[in-house]
């Protein structure tokens, strides 16, 4: 190969040029972002960074120096608009094309937004320059703040909110937060958290819509138009808000693929080495559908990119890509940690602390054997037992090959 173009200045891709770099690729390397800055760090951004405890320059995931280093090409703020994977040719919003011989995927998720216009006072936060408004709209005083979503995300700015002063209320559907990820038990140890930072949480019902008024004299630096003043609930209430915060999950950055032949499903379709139906092709991060499963996690974003380069200069699939799943989370002055493979059924023992002291370790267990472990504030034996699950993910099962794998 003499050209590789990395669509995604992100997390994953960055990762993927370094080891693109690592596993002997010297020839031209193309790195096209839409956001106009470098790749940084996105954890902060609902922490750290919100509240002020973090300036700009610390999310900076790599230092000039390893940049030059690096030897690529990076065009900033530039949206890819198309792939030709015949012509081999990226196609760029601002008319340019990049001519390559591979690519790789890492195009990210974008916040999910609530249908209709957003009026001023309504946030996402997934960018860096989403989060700059939310914090310029966080420090103007004591505000109202309605956060939608119970996620991590939601969870983490709702943390971030009370932190700082603010009069905070979380909105979930569901019964309770991470219900999904968690199952009823440690879900509910986890909602407690809200409690105990002053936040306020309803669960069990939805949103309907914004309510707004129209500003006679905007705030410096606010356009013109009207600005929140409450969240209407399906069981008829209507929240006060100054602030609202939507946190209802992300959609994979599959649109500027509209009319290629990847298949695309909630992601972009790949074999378990991020391999897409065309060889040449791979997809990395939270764009990645490998083997069925999107995970938006950062152990996906930074595993991911060594199998597939490999895969990708060889030309075919001779590496699978399957990290252990692992997040963690900082919610009220408390660490969050879950690794593993939980599945519906599966039984929860605690093994250290307990749920009501807000600081205990808990296994998922399945047949006797250990498929997942939850931890509020107990690092040093979860770090032990998260070992223990990887090295069980990573003994070689009897009679499996990883070979090439055929077109999607």
């Amino acid at each position: 190969m003499r050209t590789v173009t990395v669509v995604g200045a992100s997390l994953a891709g960055l990762y993927a040029a370094r080891e693109l770099r690592a596993q002997g690729f010297d020839g031209r390397l193309v790195i096209v972002g839409e956001e106009p800055h470098a790749p940084y760090d996105r954890p902060p951004l609902s922490k750290d960074f919100l509240t002020g405890r973090a300036a700009e320059d610390r999310l900076a995931l790599s230092d000039p120096e390893e940049t030059r280093e690096l030897g690529a090409e990076w065009l900033l703020g530039v949206r890819a608009r198309g792939l030709d994977a015949r012509g081999r040719t990226v196609e760029l919003a601002d008319g340019g094309t990049v001519r390559c011989d591979g690519v790789v995927i890492a195009t990210g998720a974008s916040a999910r937004r609530l249908p209709g216009p957003a009026p001023a006072g309504v946030h996402t936060l997934r960018t860096l320059d989403d989060a700059r408004a939310l914090r310029a709209d966080l420090h103007g005083g004591r505000q109202r703040v309605v956060v939608i979503g119970g996620g991590f995300i939601g969870a983490e700015t709702a943390s971030s909110c009370a932190s700082l002063g603010h009069d905070v209320t979380v909105v979930e559907a569901a019964p309770l937060p991470l219900l999904p990820q968690l199952g009823p038990e440690l879900a509910r140890a986890c909602a407690q958290l809200h409690e105990r930072g002053g936040v306020r949480l309803l669960t069990g019902v939805g949103v309907t819509g914004l309510r707004e008024a129209s500003r006679v004299g905007p705030e410096p630096g606010e356009g013109p138009g009207p600005r929140v003043t409450g969240v209407a609930l399906a069981d008829g209430r209507v929240l006060p808000a100054d602030v609202v915060v939507v946190g209802i999950g992300a959609v994979p950055n599959t649109g500027w693929l509209a009319g290629s032949t990847l298949a695309v499903r909630d992601g972009v379709l790949c074999d378990g080495g991020c391999v897409t139906s065309l060889p040449q092709v791979v997809a990395v991060g939270d764009v990645a559908r490998a083997d069925g499963v999107r995970a938006e996690h950062w152990t996906s974003a930074t595993a991911q990119p060594r199998a597939a380069v490999r895969n990708l200069l060889a030309g075919r699939t001779l590496e699978h890509a399957r990290p252990l799943p692992y997040f963690w989370s900082d919610q009220y002055g408390c660490r969050i940690q879950y690794a593993g493979r939980r599945r519906a059924g599966d039984t929860v023992r605690i093994v250290s602390g307990s749920p009501q002291d807000g600081r205990f370790l808990a296994h998922y267990e399945r047949d006797g054997t250990v498929t997942a472990a939850l931890a509020l504030d107990m690092p040093r034996p979860f770090t032990r037992i998260r070992r223990e699950l990887a090295r069980a993910e990573t003994r070689p099962t009897p009679g499996a090959v990883v070979g090439a794998v055929g077109a999607i």
